[in-house]
């Protein structure tokens, strides 16, 4: 019996293959499947986690400020206490409508000082009263001023500075994002003409009722949130005497901030 001879076959001639453009195709095909599953990632980050946390942050701060307001009664009843509610200062320069990156007065004019005078300053960015909307089961914190990481995407809304103060004369407008970061605002497009919106601040509070809703305008129509709001871009939009007025601005289309949806309120009483 003869010996056999081992056969020894190279894999030189396929791995050159690979790295010819079949090579050069698989390599791009596994970077494509990885920049996708980093993209998905960034994007479940950005939609989901970012709204939990936000949100869950929120309710904290309510919770916070009920507390030292003494409200023991229950999570819709007013505080107890004197009324600590701070009216803006009167603001001149302008600033985009809905969620600019960095908060600024806006072009509201010299507007009415609040009836009762604060007993102590509200800082800004400061989380100082409580928003309710029962349509929307909204609860939601709002502070002083616009900025994107200070304010709104901590899930709250924030108060454009230069505006009236809660249920001062004059225009009470908060912004708020539509999408990620809690997104309080996100169903403000379902409210409709009567339902409440309800501003809790230590010791008072104020109901406002919805009036009227600009369902897209532009980012500098800064008349939305003046004293007397009135929309500048569709000026057959708002109102056109004095009153107590609150405004919501938001971002629309969703997951977009090309436009802004304004929803204007009036004031109905304060207890």
């Amino acid at each position: 019996m003869r010996d056999r001879v081992p056969v020894v076959v190279q894999g030189s001639g396929r791995r050159e293959r690979r790295a010819g453009p079949a090579g050069v195709l698989w390599a791009s095909a596994e970077l494509i499947v990885t920049l996708g599953v980093v993209v998905l990632l960034l994007v479940v980050h950005q939609v989901w986690w970012t709204n939990r946390q936000a949100a869950a942050a929120a309710q904290e701060q309510v919770q916070a400020l009920e507390r030292a307001w003494g409200d023991v009664a229950s999570p819709g009843s007013p505080a107890a206490g004197p009324d600590v509610a701070e009216e803006s200062r009167s603001g001149a320069d302008d600033v985009p409508v809905g969620e600019p990156v960095t908060g600024g007065p806006a072009d509201s004019g010299a507007a009415p000082r609040a009836t009762r005078p604060a007993a102590r300053p509200v800082e800004r960015d400061q989380a100082y009263a409580v928003l309710r909307i029962p349509r929307l089961g909204l609860v939601v914190p709002v502070a002083q001023g616009v900025d994107k990481r200070a304010v709104l995407d901590k899930g709250y809304a924030g108060q454009y500075p230069g505006t009236a103060g809660p249920g001062a004369q004059g225009n009470f407008a908060l912004a708020g994002h539509r999408n990620t970061h809690g997104e309080p605002f996100r169903y403000v497009n379902r409210l409709r003409a009567g339902d409440e919106l309800i501003v809790d601040v230590r010791g008072r509070r104020y109901t406002y009722v919805v009036g009227k809703i600009l369902s897209q305008t532009t980012e500098r129509d800064t008349g939305v949130i003046a004293p007397v709001p009135r929309s500048v871009v569709k000026p057959d939009q708002g109102y056109g005497e004095p009153g107590a007025y609150i405004t919501l601005t938001t971002c629309t289309p969703e997951y977009s901030s090309k436009y802004r949806l304004v929803v204007w309120g009036t004031l109905l009483k304060s207890s």
